[in-house]
């Protein structure tokens, strides 16, 4: 399988990245290891966690189950050293973890230390910071995110004191390399700008959202990516499981994360994805497939992973038979013609969500 290096940070990792955010609710231990060994076998190196998963939905007494199971697994199977391993630290906002405290080096060593406990491991590969504690216009919150109410010697400090911690955690050996999620162009750069006048580590991967359905990243991200070397971790490049085609017509297939989410109490709206414009988007996107003779979901996870930007895209399943269909992606080559309708269908139906 094909690698790319992961920023600056020296590690290499496959195209393509295991997620496990359904590890310990959707998705039990015993499948969840199947599902390592599968995507191992398949050739992927790279797995990606995080110390509030699993989610769908996430819940107080289940913080902490995904590492717990990976880490399992690694005793289990002795093949730490067989995976690049990311986790991240949760921040303000999320009250089931630290009751919603933001990021900080107190906070962080705290995470830290019991991801590295329920892993099993002595290093996280590459540590993320979940979300920016100044706020994030991920997760449909660009209608209300307002920068102009930032305080920017706050935030230049708080970046200062991250990356200096950093620097500890490097030396002390408990990390390999940072990273960012759900963080802006301009956050990328200003963390890494001050990495370089104060000799700190600099945050090498950023994970957001990409998808053919939520293109964000193409324009003023993309370019930051590029020009500074910095690696592209998509998640959700199914759109949350609408781009399979699963949820048209009213679907609600059982077991399905948005079956889970309402049988919860949940609105079951995939995290504000769930709209009419939506589905007429997945229903040009199903049609191209047709057209040029490919499986949807081969197709979308294609495309996600060999943008010019993307280091490797996060996919996750909830059960093997999922993770064996989206293997088939890596083996999908799409034609130039195939990716000239997919941007002809992203301008029909911009932003749909």
């Amino acid at each position: 399988m094909k690698k790319n290096k992961l920023g600056r940070s020296g590690i290499e990792v496959t195209e393509v990245c295991l997620g496990t955010m359904t590890f310990g609710s959707q998705t039990d231990a015993e499948t969840a290891h199947a599902q390592i060994e599968r995507a191992g076998a398949a050739g992927i190196d790279f797995m990606d966690a995080a110390e509030m998963y699993p989610v769908n939905p996430v819940k107080a007494e289940t913080i902490g189950h995904t590492e717990a199971i990976i880490g399992d697994w690694f005793e289990k199977s002795g093949r730490r050293n067989d995976w690049v391993l990311a986790t991240k630290v949760s921040g303000a906002g999320l009250g089931a973890v630290r009751d919603g405290a933001p990021i900080s080096p107190a906070t962080m060593t705290e995470a830290l230390e019991a991801s590295l406990r329920r892993l099993k491991t002595d290093v996280i590969d590459l540590y993320q910071l979940h979300w920016p504690n100044r706020g994030s216009y991920a997760f449909r919150q660009q209608w209300s995110f307002a920068p102009w109410e930032q305080d920017s010697a706050a935030t230049r400090q708080h970046m200062s004191d991250v990356l200096g911690w950093a620097a500890r955690e490097v030396e002390r050996g408990t990390i390999r390399a940072m990273g960012l999620s759900n963080e802006s162009a301009w956050g990328t750069m200003a963390f890494n700008r001050i990495a370089e006048a104060e000799g700190l580590p600099r945050m090498d991967a950023v994970q957001n959202e990409y998808s053919l359905l939520y293109r964000m990243a193409d324009t003023d991200l993309a370019e930051v990516l590029l020009h500074e070397e910095v690696g592209f971790l998509p998640y959700s490049p199914l759109g949350a499981g609408l781009l399979s085609g699963k949820y048209q017509d009213g679907a609600m297939p059982k077991g399905s994360r948005m079956e889970v989410n309402v049988a919860d109490g949940g609105a079951g709206d995939l995290g504000g994805r769930k709209t009419d414009r939506a589905f007429e988007a997945v229903a040009a996107y199903l049609q191209i497939a047709r057209d040029f003779g490919h499986d949807p979901v081969h197709m979308a996870f294609a495309w996600s992973a060999r943008r010019p930007f993307v280091t490797s895209s996060i996919f996750g399943a909830t059960t093997l038979d999922q993770l064996d269909h989206a293997l088939g992606a890596i083996e999908t080559e799409l034609s130039q013609d195939c990716l000239d309708a997919l941007d002809a269908a992203w301008r029909a139906h911009p932003f749909p969500y």
